[in-house]
């Protein structure tokens, strides 16, 4: 009986990676095709710059107009089968959601009175849909369907690719036609989510969800400011580069920040398939040498693939981006480096998860945030866009130290004398990429970095770390 369980937990686990994976990484991948044609078609990098200025806008406001309803959502559905307790849940949502949605759209209508602000309509009306996207899709997912939620994102990735083939390249549109993608491919998502699940079968717009909506907020509320603290360590440094820089770098910057965001991706899609599992393994007698096995690979892996990917991306970046975006070059080793860090603090979630102690985390990201403006302020008066660059790295690396020794009190990682080898190679691939060494050099150095992998690193150690102990219990604490 134990050993099917195992297995079954196995088949669970690689069957969702593969899921994820192909949806997550499928995403991405159009998303990353779309730069050269955006770096080629809108000529202005100040344009695109503006664009990229008013989707980080977005993504603030996200939290805030959906008051984190979409995690709440998902939170709730995930442990109920009371078909009445699910449509209060949706309902209970959708309505509060609608609510804040006619409030930005108020609020927006007064703000344009006073000030015009360019594509402010369209910075709303993507504000808006997006938020309607972000709900409805974790409610799918709560609901059970997680084929259909992967893929409803590949649909919308798909249909912003195609629309703006359409609106930019072919009609001309700039970044209007950037926004009118965006916007129609997520109408586009939310048809096919409905006609796939029904979901608002669920709906009903008198319900009596007083109750269910005050568990929710109280859920959901507190998560707000953690999300605009994650956003202001990751995406307010535009502010900055705008205001010191220029438009001009700002969009330059941008185009760069998507090619490396695929340390991220990795981080998104291995995040989301071992988290049941670690929580199930909590318990474990031992838990510790499981999870450092995890944490030991996932870091060799991740470093591996940031020296990979960032020398490939150097080979192949002047072909794939216009002439007015190729000093973006010089930035993709110093992002990949903060992607790294970044990534790997999302490790130690797990921890606060684990001990349902969430309100810990809380601290440690308010902290990094401050530290991240500070250090954004001074260095970029000091050393430019290095200084943006720079002050991500050491935010993200204060938070990476902080949650490794905050989290002892649930887990204790034992790391491996390997990832001094790890750790040596990412500061010689730094030196070595920041050189204006000829091509053959680079190929050269990719030659070592693969021989010390397959010396220090068996891949398969990942997935046998995460699908073989048969003495760890299969209930949930």
């Amino acid at each position: 009986m134990a050993e099917s369980k195992v297995n079954s937990r196995s088949t669970k686990f690689i069957k969702d990676f593969g899921i994820y994976a192909i949806g997550v990484l499928g995403s991405k991948l159009i998303t990353f095709l779309m730069v050269p044609l955006y770096t080629y078609f809108i000529e202005k990098p100040s344009d695109y710059g503006y664009y990229d200025l008013c989707l980080q806008v977005c993504l603030l406001l996200i939290p805030v107009v959906t008051l984190q309803l979409r995690d709440g959502a998902y939170r709730f559905l995930l442990v109920t089968d009371d078909e009445t307790t699910k449509s209060r849940i949706i309902s209970s949502s959708m309505n509060m959601l609608f609510i804040s949605i006619i409030l930005t759209i108020l609020i927006a209508f007064i703000v344009s009175y006073f000030k015009d602000i360019p594509y402010l309509s369209y910075t709303v009306a993507l504000l808006i849909m997006m938020s309607l996207c972000e709900v409805s899709l974790q409610i799918v997912r709560g609901l059970g369907n997680n084929k259909t939620f992967v893929t409803a994102n590949l649909i919308a990735t798909f249909s912003i690719g195609v629309l703006s083939i359409v609106f930019v390249a072919f009609l001309s549109m700039g970044i209007k036609g950037v926004f009118l993608a965006n916007i129609i491919a997520r109408v586009i998502t939310l048809i096919y989510s409905e006609l796939k699940i029904r979901f608002l079968r669920y709906y009903s717009f008198n319900i009596n969800f007083q109750k269910t909506g005050k568990e929710l907020l109280k859920y959901a509320l507190p998560l707000i400011p953690v999300a605009i603290c994650w956003w202001l360590t990751s995406s307010a440094n535009r502010f900055f580069i705008k205001y010191y820089l220029g438009w001009e770098i700002t969009g330059i910057y941008a185009a760069a920040v998507r090619l490396t965001s695929l340390l991220h991706t990795i981080g998104i899609i291995f995040y989301q398939t071992w988290q049941e599992n670690a929580i199930q393994q909590y318990k474990s007698k031992d838990r510790d040498t499981f999870f450092s096995k995890v944490f030991n690979s996932y870091a060799a892996i991740l470093t591996y693939l940031l020296i990979f990917y960032v020398f490939g991306l150097k080979f192949i970046f002047p072909w794939i981006v216009s002439s007015k975006y190729q000093a973006g070059m010089e930035y993709l080793y110093g992002m990949g480096l903060s992607m790294l860090f970044f990534t790997l603090t999302t490790y130690f979630d797990l921890g606060y998860q684990c001990a349902k102690e969430t309100h810990r985390a809380v601290k440690s990201i308010i902290l990094t945030a401050v530290l991240c403006l500070i250090l954004n302020f001074f260095l970029v008066q000091l050393i430019g866009i290095y200084g943006i660059i720079l002050s991500s790295i050491l935010s993200y690396l204060f938070l990476l130290f902080y949650r490794y020794f905050d989290t002892k009190k649930y887990f204790k990682l034992s790391l491996k004398k390997e990832l001094l080898v790890h750790i040596s190679l990412l500061i010689s691939a730094g030196i070595v990429y920041s050189i204006n060494l000829p091509l053959w050099a680079d190929a050269l150095f990719i030659m070592v970095v693969a021989v010390a992998f397959f010396n220090t690193i068996s891949v398969n150690q990942l997935i046998k770390s995460l699908t073989k102990n048969k003495k760890r219990p299969t209930t949930l604490t």
